[in-house]
């Protein structure tokens, strides 16, 4: 009798916990579905997670784990390839478009889209800048900054900053012995945008910058918790040390030009202080800071990044590696005798160094994601989009998508040739008006370093098999420590 009573109260407990299970998983769907409807019924599959965390929980976990792809192949194995699922991430219901033909549509739609991210990434980047403008504002900021950073005058001026420096790195790397690699890029690179930006070669302003924003960078992919010892609580104290600093240089600029209203423009900081609307109204201080502290970080993160996995991966193919080699030995061999220094002309001309970058690009997939809100009910791909829940495009799927890159975990440069990427499958950008505008000053700072380093140099990690870490971004966990070696006499 008393065996009886025990299985039936371990049964009443298990009910229970079952019980409430089920219902746990279900508060989000009754929170954020039942009010939409008929339309509930037409969402993508994919579940909402738990309360409050949603699918956080999962997605941070498999981002942390050997296997970040895990987090999509899970609704893949639940769920099938229907390449859009619904999802709770950032505190946000939401939609995750994974197929060339949802992603082109939502981003470049901008009719019935509009930016998306999160909360907690709007008060670390800035609400004035690019990620949170209007289209309109997008556009009028867009116009400004493109020509500036990636017109063709541009990039012909800054080529011969990028080359000086990069010599004068990689002569310095080379007598240094053991060092943290990826560092170090991220270092140069930030430079490289400083003086962009604020004609500033400042040492003490550079470093005091760069580690604010290795700050900010870990908590833009975090749980949004404002608690300390948490990520985002040292990302907003990032934050706000970067608008002390911008802010005084602001103000020194600005009490600079009153005193010489005729001042030339120099860089981007003189132009965001000059450019008025048809009104006659010039950017706020809130304004100019959040662009800045936006251009600056994307500036150097991603033009180290890939530059740190295109040198890694080339060296570590012997054949890719002799293939670069040979074109830049070629690029020097039909140089005139009197010429010194690499040219725009001859970057544009290189045919194997972009599939190698490009490679790079589709490899790491820099942005894993961005993120969208629907201004409207819209359908794409037979699924409702509820209007404003928000759209996460997802890149590592439309460029590890073995359909489109067989083999697409194999670095390989060579699938690039003779292949011209489909509409919707390779994004290492975006897509659309918002187009990271940095694009050619990016591209434009890794072929002259690989240059440099393929005719000069190699590459030595001491942990060739360190594990990689995917948030914020890929990189290895030892921040590539390697030993760079001169092999040859500067052939310039």
């Amino acid at each position: 009798m008393e065996l009886g009573m025990i299985w039936v109260a371990f049964g009443a407990i298990l009910g229970g916990v079952l019980g409430v299970k089920w219902v746990l998983r279900r508060a989000n769907s009754w929170v954020y579905e039942v009010k939409l409807g008929e339309k509930r019924y037409s969402l993508p599959p994919g579940d909402l997670g738990w309360p409050l965390i949603g699918n956080m929980w999962s997605f941070l976990r498999a981002f942390k784990s050997t296997d970040p792809d895990s987090f999509i192949s899970s609704f893949i194995t639940r769920f099938g390839q229907t390449g859009m699922y619904k999802v709770l991430m950032f505190g946000n219901p939401s939609i995750i478009v994974t197929i060339p033909e949802a992603c082109k549509r939502v981003l470049t739609d901008d009719q019935n889209f509009k930016p998306g991210w999160p909360t907690s990434t709007m008060e670390l980047i800035g609400r004035k800048s690019f990620i949170g403008i209007t289209n309109e504002e997008h556009k009028r900021l867009r116009r400004l900054t493109a020509t500036p950073v990636n017109g063709h005058e541009a990039l012909s001026i800054y080529m011969q900053y990028i080359e000086d420096n990069v010599i004068s790195a990689l002569n310095k790397w080379a007598a240094m012995g053991e060092f943290e690699f990826l560092t170090a890029l991220r270092k140069l690179t930030f430079k490289i945008i400083m003086y962009i930006f604020l004609s500033s070669e400042s040492e003490h302003v550079m470093e005091a910058l760069e580690r604010e924003y290795t700050s900010l960078n870990y908590g833009v992919r975090s749980m949004a918790i404002n608690l300390p010892g948490f990520a985002y609580h040292k990302a907003l104290k990032a934050r706000k040390n970067l608008v002390n600093i911008f802010q005084s240089i602001v103000n020194e600029r600005r009490d600079r030009k009153k005193g010489n209203s005729q001042t030339m423009k120099k860089d981007m900081m003189d132009a965001l202080l000059d450019i008025e609307d048809e009104n006659g109204r010039k950017l706020s201080d809130e304004e100019i800071i959040d662009i800045l502290v936006m251009y600056l970080n994307a500036g150097h993160e991603s033009s180290a990044h890939v530059t740190m996995w295109a040198t890694v991966k080339l060296q570590e193919n012997p054949e890719f590696f002799q293939r670069a080699k040979a074109e830049q030995e070629e690029i020097i061999r039909k140089r005139p005798p009197n010429q010194k220094r690499l040219t725009l002309k001859e970057i544009r001309e290189m045919e194997y160094l972009p599939k190698v970058i490009d490679e790079t690009l589709r490899w790491i997939t820099f942005s894993f994601v961005v993120f969208r809100e629907a201004k409207a009910d819209i359908n794409i791909c037979g699924y409702t989009i509820p209007k404003g829940w928000k759209v996460l495009v997802w890149f590592r799927s439309l460029h590890f998508d073995p359909e489109t890159y067989p083999d697409p975990k194999e670095f390989n440069p060579c699938r690039w040739d003779d292949y011209t990427a489909k509409p919707g499958t390779f994004l290492p950008f975006g897509l659309g008006s918002r187009l990271c505008p940095g694009n050619d000053l990016a591209k434009l700072e890794i072929s002259v370093f690989l240059h440099h380093f393929l005719l000069n140099y190699q590459l030595e990690r001491l942990n060739p098999g360190c594990p990689r870490m995917y948030l914020p971004h890929s990189r290895p966990r030892d921040n590539c420590l390697a030993i760079v070696r001169k092999v040859a006499a500067e052939s310039e």
